[in-house]
């Protein structure tokens, strides 16, 4: 499998991992849930988990073992581009061509919604 095949498949482990990790928590339907939801399945590259997947690899860890720490760095990545679309910060009104979750959700809301990264510690320890 080539460079490119391991980070497809790497994406696709680490999107489902997400999904199934905000998918039990409370208060789904909620305008925090849904921000929380928006900002970390948004899309991206997905690096961070898949250093955290191929990392885990070396050590001959299995795949599913590391979901929960490769869901977590990547919410705390998410976190990051929230706070730093942020009126106060960048005052970007795009991130990945879609709207950013601040011009979605309102500034309330996505202050609510950057509490991604304390969740990061609810799915390590599942």
């Amino acid at each position: 499998m080539d460079f490119s095949q391991q980070l497809q498949a790497c994406v696709e482990q680490a999107n489902q991992a997400l999904s199934r990790f905000i998918a039990p928590l409370p208060f789904q339907n909620t305008p925090v849930v849904e921000t929380m939801q928006y900002g970390a399945l948004l899309g991206g590259k997905r690096l961070r988990p898949f250093l955290v997947y191929a990392t885990g690899r070396m050590f001959g860890v299995s795949l599913p073992t590391l979901d929960a720490p490769a869901a977590a760095v990547e919410c705390i990545h998410a976190y990051s581009l929230i706070h730093d679309d942020l009126p106060a910060m960048d005052d970007d009104d795009l991130r990945r061509g879609l709207p950013t979750c601040h011009v979605k959700f309102g500034r309330s809301e996505c202050h609510s919604g950057r509490r991604c990264p304390a969740n990061a510690g609810v799915f390590y320890h599942q």
